[in-house]
């Protein structure tokens, strides 16, 4: 501060500060403020940005509050808390009377590995797959021809495939009887064609189950198989017969491979119903083909063994899960899993 002159009505002491050239020389060193510097600063004021986010926040959060916790209480009233109650009913078991004691136990996961179950299992598995092969070879044509039809034809189509839905699938099962029974529709036309001399037994077997599975769970195969098709690059088939490729070697190479998400998310919508679907096992097989779903039945309405019942069901959510996390593993989407609309 040498050569600097103070001037002015400035008292002697306030003078003597600023031609103390110490004072100057021992004040520490000024810093940049840090984040949380500014940040502390800004909440501190009142009227801040940190204050002004806060208000903002408010009025965006209870719409939105009120527009999910409807939603969620309903989903966690009738899915999770079931489903919870579900599995704490697995590890209970019952007395004398039927009654449920809550007591823990794993004597009702030990019975899922009794060979009477284990062959409900693999006679299950076996219409399951089935109904799976069957329903991808009969809605892998069809849905390339809704993809590929013009935009008015192709919403007759669907409307045409779902139209079935609209009517109870116990009452379609029904036509299906009165169609293939002894005295049905089918058996009266062969024999007076002269093709048979005594009525096929087509109803009450193993076949007439698959058959009652597909027709109940086609459309759930046709909807992802078309939503696939209809995003196929076309341009990607018109280079493989360029490139001197058969129909037949293209559909292999390149059709498939691209549509094998669409087959797989349909199949997954087949196979895990076609487990559980007992009325189709009863109405169609007369009690001859026993599925998983048959079991879980009569474990809730007749035996009055809830707890075995319950252990079976989470058996089977368990199954379900493994698929979906292989199809996910994959590369497919969970948003193509949301049902045939």
């Amino acid at each position: 501060m040498n050569g600097c002159h103070i001037s002015g009505g400035f008292p002697a002491s306030v003078k003597r500060v600023f031609t103390n050239k110490k004072v100057f020389t021992n004040l520490p060193p000024r810093r940049a403020p840090s984040h949380a510097d500014v940040r502390s600063a800004a909440e501190r004021r009142p009227g801040g940005p940190c204050a002004k986010t806060r208000l903002r926040f408010r009025p965006k959060t209870v719409p939105l509050l009120v527009m999910v916790s409807p939603v969620t209480a309903w989903l966690v009233l009738l899915i999770a808390v079931p489903l919870l109650y579900m599995l704490v009913l697995s590890f209970c078991s019952t007395d004398s009377a039927h009654n449920i004691r809550f007591a823990f136990t794993l004597r009702n996961y030990a019975k899922l590995f009794d060979p009477t179950i284990a062959g409900i299992y693999g006679n299950s598995l076996l219409i399951a797959g089935a109904t799976t092969v069957i329903a991808v070879l009969v809605a892998y044509p069809f849905a390339t021809v809704i993809a590929h039809a013009p935009s008015m034809r192709r919403t007759i189509m669907t409307a045409l495939l779902m139209l079935p839905f609209w009517t109870n699938s116990v009452i379609r099962l029904y036509a299906w009887r009165t169609l293939l029974g002894a005295n049905g529709y089918l058996n009266v036309l062969l024999q007076k064609l002269g093709l048979i001399h005594a009525p096929l037994e087509m109803m009450f077997t193993r076949g007439a189950v698959v058959l009652g599975m597909v027709y109940t769970l086609l459309p759930f195969m046709v909807m992802p198989i078309t939503t696939v098709v209809e995003k196929l690059d076309r341009g990607l088939l018109e280079a493989s017969a360029d490139l001197g490729a058969r129909p037949f070697h293209t559909f292999r190479t390149v059709t498939l491979p691209l549509t094998a998400p669409g087959i797989f998310s349909g199949s997954i919508m087949v196979f895990i119903p076609s487990l559980g679907f007992f009325f189709v096992s009863d109405l169609m097989g007369g009690g001859t083909s026993q599925l998983i779903g048959n079991v879980i039945e009569r474990q809730f309405k007749e035996s009055f063994n809830w707890p075995f019942g319950a252990a079976m069901s989470v058996m089977l959510i368990v199954f379900t899960l493994f698929l979906v996390k292989c199809y996910t593993a994959t590369g497919g989407k969970l948003d193509d899993l949301g049902g045939v609309a």
